[in-house]
């Protein structure tokens, strides 16, 4: 119900807005003071603004955009610079979860041997989160100055994003105890309470396909088990939905290639500052907006894009 409401109530409001502002043309202007106008003008720009994130909403015809995803970030060769890239990402996308009123559920991280992370895994959850976040996936590329270099010099770093649809419980997957291995081991952590002190963390390998799917975020060894078999059977069916086992290592993960000329999109932070997106060109030079999670300009570019394409 409440999922239905966050659909229902912006339409209300816009019709009931509409309404007011078909008004605006019945007054003359000598009975117009300044506080009326700007109160009108208002009321019309943000009409305008749901207007078009309603309008965003029906570009969401897949099969499983209204699904929750499950979302995960890689860090690419080149060691510390990757894994601290890696960490800015997910500050980035937290950010995002937030301002969407998305709530997610860290699953696994692999922390980075100096500082950021090798890879993290979240469930995301939410309306059409899948749908919003699908075209996130693939590598994303950073130019800097590194802070990590004495001669301050200029470094690239790759970093990749996979996501996949999480599908419910009972979905028709078949695992047999055959083709699965299953790993405890002591989670990881920067120390402190949330840090397990048993063998707790869990890590599924699938045999047949090569899939690896960790999880430590929880202190019972149980509870691990079952959301990492989750996550594998949500990766695993949607290699069924393809029907095609060629396109298994894509689905493994898109980090294979995580190098230049793969990339979606490259934040330059040196010499200029410019965020662009090579599939769409949508561009930006407000970087510190951007890395703050504001990246519906982005999003709403790709899924206009792909509507536009439909069409032709």
């Amino acid at each position: 119900m409440n999922e239905l409401k966050e659909i229902v109530n912006p339409l209300l409001m816009l019709k009931e807005n509409i309404d007011t502002l078909k008004q605006y043309g019945e007054f003359n202007e000598i009975d117009l003071d300044d506080d009326m106008n700007k109160e009108f003008e208002k009321l019309y720009f943000d009409s305008k603004t749901v207007l078009e994130e309603q309008e965003i909403l029906t570009y969401f015809s897949g099969e499983f955009d209204n699904n929750d995803a499950i979302f995960e970030i890689h860090a690419g060769a080149g060691g510390t610079e990757s894994c601290d890239w890696a960490q800015m990402l997910e500050r980035m996308y937290l950010k995002y979860f937030d301002k969407k009123g998305f709530k997610h559920e860290l699953v696994d991280v692999q922390p980075g041997e100096e500082v950021g992370i090798k890879s993290v895994v979240y469930i995301v959850k939410g309306n059409f989160s899948y749908g919003y976040l699908k075209n996130e996936k693939g590598v994303h590329r950073l130019v800097r100055l590194s802070p990590f270099d004495s001669n301050n010099r200029r470094h690239t770093s790759f970093a990749a994003v996979d996501v996949i649809p999480e599908f419910d419980s009972d979905i028709q997957v078949e695992i047999n105890d055959s083709d699965i291995r299953i790993d405890v081991y002591r989670s990881s952590g920067a120390g402190g309470q949330g840090v397990n002190t048993t063998d707790s963390a869990v890590r599924i390998t699938h045999l047949p396909t090569g899939i690896v799917v960790t999880c430590q975020n929880e202190r019972s060894q149980i509870k691990n088990k079952e959301i990492a078999l989750k996550v594998l059977k949500s990766k695993l069916y949607q290699i069924k939905l393809k029907e095609n086992q060629s396109k298994i290592d894509n689905m493994k993960s898109s980090n294979s290639n995580i190098e230049f000329g793969s990339q979606i999109r490259s934040y330059v932070l040196h010499p200029y500052s410019l965020i662009k997106d090579h599939r769409t060109g949508y561009e930006t030079s407000n970087v510190n907006k951007v890395l703050d999670g504001n990246i519906d300009e982005f999003i709403d570019s790709y899924l206009r894009k792909e509507r536009k394409d439909e069409t032709i």
